[in-house]
């Protein structure tokens, strides 16, 4: 049985980056953000328990390649009533489904990977408590750590990064593979399908502490995150959850629709209006949404999938988002690994059919995608979660010093090659910004 120790804080944002940087004294970490986007964007966030979530070191730890699902099983039962951190990447798809990955994995992240953290910290409204087990940690030094919390962090220092991203798709071979793709949507093979491209470097030098603190000033988000696996690292900004779990109620928010935020006040309120009536657009969105509810509809209590919002405009720093929420009541004793099963991945990654639409990714990409697509979050005591989809990410595998990111789009009947390249581009820049560097298009 952990104990607690709670105190009264006034800014989340500040111990947010303060557990970034205490994420340095452990080889396993994970800290998980809303970035006080709350006001902005209620109904993304009107499910969320915290403001902040985060696990330090780790008391048991389940890393796996194959049988992933059956030995989270294993590990969920034998640590009942407990916190859990972890990721899941997408390549589990293979072990759902009859699938297959043929491109090269750069990262070598796990396909699954879960821990029991030695200190939780949560923030909820203006409480930061603290859970641990007292064998491990006395009161002194949680109180301590508490304080170290919640000190002015340090200004972040110039970065330096001296690279630039290299593309593993030229924008010729982009829109080459754009137009085969849209033959198998015109043949009936997919109705729309998410075809994501590759961008990487090997640093030099790379501070993924400090960077992750930049990026959430960049680019602050609802479903940021920061996971630490000893010398593996996922730098997060993510706007779009996965699915998450409060009492019996399931809700996912799928993201399809994407427009930047204009340079004034009425460019921007224009912007706005265009991505929401747009009829591309919304069609996109909706067949996610069709896509999700079918998903839902294999692990809910019959007649309770509901769409609670469609198309719903939301801003954040670079774009607004057009995203939907679906929810359901849960079947009794549906598991975590049987709600993964039933939704994994996530349709906005995917497309329609999802296992046709996965096919299809493997063929016209030259990169797995590993964690990216993949999700991240956390599994409470009492049994419910909160799972992101890692979008807007850097990825770094510190022996192999390869740092990469990765972003993509819709493509249905009606996209345009060189828009959705451009789109491409724009989730790219939040993270160019942070690093001040550029790509190199290899044409």
């Amino acid at each position: 049985m952990r104990a607690s120790i709670t105190r009264s804080v006034s800014c989340t944002n500040t111990i947010g980056q303060n557990l970034i940087g205490m994420a340095k004294g452990f080889s396993h970490a994970s800290v998980l953000l809303s970035n006080d986007i709350k006001a902005a964007n209620p109904t993304t966030t009107n499910y969320n328990k915290y403001e902040v979530v985060a696990g330090f070191g780790s008391l048991a730890i389940l890393e796996v390649d194959t049988n992933c699902l059956q030995q989270l099983d294993k590990f969920t039962a034998d640590n009942t009533n407990d916190w859990l951190f972890g990721y899941i990447s997408y390549d589990l798809k293979n072990e759902i489904e009859d699938l297959s990955s043929k491109n090269r994995d750069n990262l070598l992240f796990p396909t699954l990977q879960f821990f029991v953290p030695e200190i939780v910290i949560t923030v909820a409204g203006n409480e930061l408590t603290a859970h641990y087990y007292a064998s491990n940690n006395t009161p002194a030094a949680i109180i301590a750590f508490l304080g170290e919390l919640c000190k002015q962090p340090q200004p972040v220092p110039p970065l330096n990064f001296a690279n630039s991203f290299t593309a593993r798709v030229s924008r010729k071979q982009y829109i080459d593979n754009f137009s085969k793709i849209q033959n198998h949507i015109q043949q009936g093979d997919i109705y729309e399908i998410n075809y994501c491209i590759e961008f990487f470097t090997n640093p030099k030098g790379f501070d993924p502490y400090n960077t992750q603190r930049q990026l959430l000033a960049t680019s602050p988000t609802p479903y940021s995150a920061f996971f630490k696996d000893n010398s593996q690292y996922l730098l997060c900004a993510s706007p779009e959850r996965y699915i998450a779990k409060s009492n019996n109620t399931l809700i996912s928010q799928p993201i399809k629709g994407t427009i930047a935020r204009g340079a004034t006040s009425e460019l921007d309120a224009a912007n706005q209006l265009t991505l929401s009536q747009s009829p591309k657009e919304r069609a996109e969105n909706i067949m996610i949404v069709d896509l999700v509810r079918n998903d839902l509809s294999r692990i809910a209590s019959k007649g309770t999938v509901n769409v609670d919002e469609l198309c719903g405009i939301y801003p954040f720093r670079q774009v607004h988002q057009m995203i939907s929420t679906v929810s359901c009541k849960l079947q009794p004793n549906a598991s975590f690994s049987s709600i993964v099963r039933a939704t994994f991945p996530m349709g906005s990654m995917t497309g329609a059919p999802k296992v046709r639409a996965m096919q299809i990714i493997d063929e016209y990409e030259v990169s797995q995608r590993g964690l990216y697509s993949g999700t991240v979050g956390y599994i409470s005591p009492n049994g419910d979660f909160d799972f992101n989809v890692v979008i807007r990410s850097l990825l770094y595998n510190e022996k192999k010093k390869y740092l990469s990111f990765s972003v993509g789009s819709a493509i249905t009947a009606k996209a345009n090659a060189a828009q959705e390249y451009d789109e491409c581009l724009l989730k790219a820049s939040a993270i160019l910004k942070t690093l001040n560097t550029t790509i190199s298009h290899a044409e």
